[in-house]
């Protein structure tokens, strides 16, 4: 059996799969060739390099993993008609994400950036007014794997936990949960706003004009979900207008962000370049999952993890 991999891990993960797997054979190439393309039964791909043609060529493919949680880019009628399966790597980044966020509240509060910048003009200044997490509220949109993990973070910093999911069931860590149809009733208890929503019909530009008009003023909303959740001119208005405090933004639509956009001189704005979920053991983790569905796929089995809903594209 042929794997085709456009993502080229170390030597350490590529003697592993080896070693599971001295039956398979790996291809590790940068990009899509037409050779391997047309006999590969299985893909490892982070998934926005794919398109309908190499779906086409792709004769013998039975089974894509994509080594990411996003899946916005796939190219899903075609993997559909195909009946082709599909995973993913859900779950791999609650925990550099949920200190991302963590972290970012942090810096906000204790107001390191303006410390820094003290610090390299020499500026003793004791007066600056530094807060706390300690018994804000916290709102989370999107409560699976890393939603839940910013959450139990939260805890730990004493903060009252809100969420926000579908089905509006009870997540563990999270004090009260709403469905998405509470929206506007519930945003303006939070202190913090989190977004970890993936871009679905559902999510693209759900947060409106009237969504943060009824914000705290002294609200922080952070997106480390997609940037299609809210347009970039509402977004700029309401912290223009005042009607909240902060946006630390990790994720935009489009990316990269423009040179010249008025994020990055905003000083109420914290740009970072998508890196929320960044880690050393990104990749470790994401082929230990595809190592465990391997071993299922080899004996034929149904107990899969992370297999997509072709129809709802997550």
């Amino acid at each position: 059996m042929l794997l085709l991999s456009t993502i080229i891990p170390d030597e350490s993960i590529q003697t592993r799969m080896k070693d599971v797997f001295p039956d398979l054979t790996f291809v590790y190439q940068a990009g899509w060739t037409d050779g391997p393309l047309s006999e590969a039964e299985v893909f490892i791909t982070y998934g926005e390099d794919l398109t309908e043609e190499i779906i086409e060529k792709a004769k013998n493919l039975k089974w894509i993993m994509v080594m990411s949680a996003g899946m916005e880019l796939l190219p899903f009628k075609a993997i559909e008609k195909r009946g082709i399966m599909v995973t993913n790597a859900r779950g791999i980044h609650k925990i550099p994400m949920a200190e991302y966020t963590i972290g970012m509240l942090l810096q906000y509060e204790k107001k390191l950036k303006l410390l820094m910048k003290n610090e390299r003009e020499e500026r003793w200044d004791r007066k600056i007014e530094v807060g706390e997490l300690n018994g804000k509220t916290m709102l989370v949109f999107g409560t699976g794997a890393i939603g839940g993990e910013v959450a139990r973070l939260g805890k730990a910093f004493r903060m009252t936990t809100l969420g926000m999911n579908r089905s509006g069931k009870p997540v563990e860590h999270i004090d009260h949960i709403y469905t998405l149809e509470c929206l506007l009733e519930v945003i303006p208890k939070a202190d913090y706003i989190v977004s970890v929503l993936p871009s679905t019909d559902e999510t693209v530009h759900l947060l409106q004009e009237e969504h943060f008009k009824a914000m705290k003023e002294s609200a922080v909303f952070i997106n480390i979900g997609r940037g299609d959740l809210v347009k970039e001119e509402v977004l700029q208005h309401a912290l223009e207008s005042g009607e909240l405090a902060h946006a630390i933004l990790d994720v935009f639509d489009p990316e990269p962000l423009r040179k010249g956009h008025p994020f990055w001189r905003m000083e109420n704005v914290t740009v970072t370049p998508h890196l929320s979920s960044k880690s050393g053991e990104y990749l470790p983790r994401t082929f230990a999952i595809f190592e465990n569905n391997m071993l299922e796929y080899l004996k034929a089995g149904k107990e899969f993890i992370n297999v997509i809903d072709l129809s709802r594209g997550y």
